[in-house]
């Protein structure tokens, strides 16, 4: 008895580490958007404000990811695959596929379909795994699906670009990639390590798309105006890179190898609110009634699914082995 009630402790313990640390992750990408948004408005592209911030995180976290290792250097070797992948479609690609997105359609429907990753969460699971979603998880799937169309208020139904759709699709799965490749442990690899690897494959897939001409390069040095607070330009850019890239990363790769996949991809929902916050507080965007409306079904939907998933909720679904590699936890 005394020790059922020990772990029972010890699991709300843990659950309530990782909702700490989700809900960290999501606040700091959410602050991403209204700090890009003044570095845009002084003359940076979006490209360059992607490379910078990933390549400063990537910087910032190196040593401390290879310290991570502790000279276990057969963890990168082995796990390079997953590495590869986490770096160029969660990290590069996931951003990338956004940036195209809202050149062809309105930001806040692009949005709308990347946050359609955790539902492919949920079914990668289901058909990858036999991993099949409680009635309450899908019940919360849809609640918060409702919420983020009251959020980015796209309701009234503006035209679609299909290549826009195309692009915005290719950002949710790299969305979707990001939690499932984070809740994996079965590589060994310490979140620090796999943040920091992933970081630099990412930042050099963005430079190099840069030098050949695909992702438009243009800086300037000139103050950045967040409605009326005027600032230097290389505040938001450290703050891009050291918070809302280094920070989140690490602690959003934390929380979904403690919570699992399925449910950091449902918690990770309140960056889209901390957006709105953000904006707000930055840029003078007071959101609507509705998209308040929204935001509390947001809510209550992540709370149906952590009810769905139980005791399940903890689990980390692995993927599927490397050749060679055996299923070990993260040290």
């Amino acid at each position: 008895m005394v020790t059922m009630t020990h772990d029972r402790q010890a699991e709300r313990s843990r659950t309530s580490t990782g909702l700490a640390l989700a809900f960290f992750s999501a606040t700091a990408f959410g602050l991403s958007g209204a700090l890009a948004r003044g570095l845009l408005d002084a003359g940076w592209t979006a490209g360059s404000a992607v490379a910078v911030r990933i390549g400063i995180a990537a910087l910032v976290l190196a040593v401390p990811g290879l310290l991570a290792l502790r000279g276990r250097w057969h963890l990168l070797r082995r796990s390079s695959l997953t590495v590869t992948a986490y770096g160029v479609v969660a990290v590069a690609g996931a951003q990338l596929c956004y940036f195209y997105a809202v050149s062809y359609m309105e930001v806040g429907v692009a949005l709308l379909i990347e946050y359609t990753a955790p539902v492919a969460v949920v079914m990668w699971l289901w058909f990858r795994h036999s991993n099949r979603p409680s009635r309450l998880t899908v019940a919360g799937a849809v609640i918060a699906s409702v919420g983020l169309v009251l959020v980015l208020d796209v309701i009234s139904g503006p035209e679609l670009s299909t290549t826009g759709v195309l692009w915005a699709l290719g950002a949710m799965v790299g969305a979707a990639t990001y939690f499932v490749i984070g809740a994996d442990t079965d590589n060994g690899l310490p979140p620090l390590a796999l943040a920091a690897s992933g970081l630099v494959v990412g930042g050099a897939v963005l430079l190099m798309a840069g030098w050949v001409g695909v992702l438009p390069m243009r800086m300037t040095t000139s103050d950045v105006d967040y409605d009326g607070l005027v600032v230097s330009w290389w505040i938001p850019v450290l703050a891009l890179g050291l918070v809302t890239a280094a920070f989140a990363y690490v602690t959003g790769i934390a929380a979904a190898r403690t919570l699992g996949s399925r449910l950091s991809s449902f918690v990770a929902l309140f960056e889209v609110l901390t957006a709105l916050v953000f904006a707000w507080l930055l840029l003078g965007q007071l959101p609507r009634g509705v998209q308040m409306v929204g935001g509390l079904l947001v809510l209550a939907g992540v709370v149906v699914v952590k009810l769905g998933e139980g005791s399940h909720g903890l689990a980390v679904e692995p993927l599927p082995h490397e050749p060679g590699v055996s299923a070990r936890p993260a040290a």
